[in-house]
């Protein structure tokens, strides 16, 4: 009796545990990209035009001008891709319902097939790809799960990547013209927001991967910081052309 509720237990530990987060949602990289390219394409941009010399109200136009362009640019791009590809998968999808209608007892060995090349015995491959072609709804998921290595009924959405994106890009851009909007005067305290924004957000990306929350936002930082001393460095030798 004693094993038997050791087991029980055992068996509902793994069950609360063995759980996975959601990795094809649509949302996690377009807002992973969206913030990182508002901090440092924003930062970069801005201090570009403080490297020309130029004055506070052009700086904070300019940085003002980049989260908005920025912000509906990401958007607009991000969902004309995941709609496209979206747009895409439906395709192949209709190509494999027309075949299971026209051809299910190929479609039927096919599926066996691809049991019996994973190690299952012909015989009990045979008969589970019969269970399954039972009902079409569920053929078309498992063909689509092994033949293209997608969840048909876990597509990404196009208006959750592209409101994902135009959120946290602004977000993201917002950072370093936050301390002119609040009346702090030059650039090194935006650049200094901004580049702890940016080692902010490589530690939390760190927490839905297998990086440390150092690495990951030192890796950012260093990234940000580059672009930010490159734009400053054009900005000045142009500037000083100008």
């Amino acid at each position: 009796m004693a094993i038997i509720e050791t087991e029980a237990a055992l068996h509902e530990a793994h069950r609360d545990n063995h759980t996975h987060r959601d990795v094809n949602g649509g949302w996690l990289r377009p807002a992973v990209f969206g913030a990182m390219d508002g901090l440092v394409s924003n930062l970069a941009l801005m201090t570009g035009v403080a490297g020309g010399a130029a004055g506070r109200e052009t700086i904070v136009i300019a940085g003002l001008a980049g989260l908005a362009a920025g912000a509906f640019s990401m958007a607009a791009g991000e969902y004309t891709s995941v709609a496209s590809q979206r747009e895409l998968v439906e395709a192949e999808l209709d190509v494999e319902r027309r075949e299971l209608r026209k051809y299910p007892k190929d479609e039927e060995k096919e599926l066996a097939a691809l049991y019996q090349a994973r190690g299952v015995e012909p015989v009990l491959a045979h008969e589970v790809a019969r269970q399954l072609s039972r009902d079409p709804e569920q053929a078309l998921e498992i063909h689509a799960r092994e033949e293209l290595g997608i969840d048909p009924g876990d597509l990404p959405s196009p208006t959750v990547a592209a409101v994902s994106s135009f959120g946290s890009f602004a977000l993201g851009a917002l950072l370093p013209v936050l301390p002119y909007l609040l009346g702090v005067g030059g650039l090194w305290p935006a650049v200094l927001v901004a580049l702890l924004g940016l080692f902010a957000c490589g530690a939390v990306v760190a927490r839905v991967t297998a990086r440390t929350w150092w690495f990951s936002g030192l890796r950012q930082l260093a990234l940000g910081g580059a672009a930010a001393g490159v734009t400053y460095a054009l900005g000045s030798l142009f500037g000083a052309a100008v």
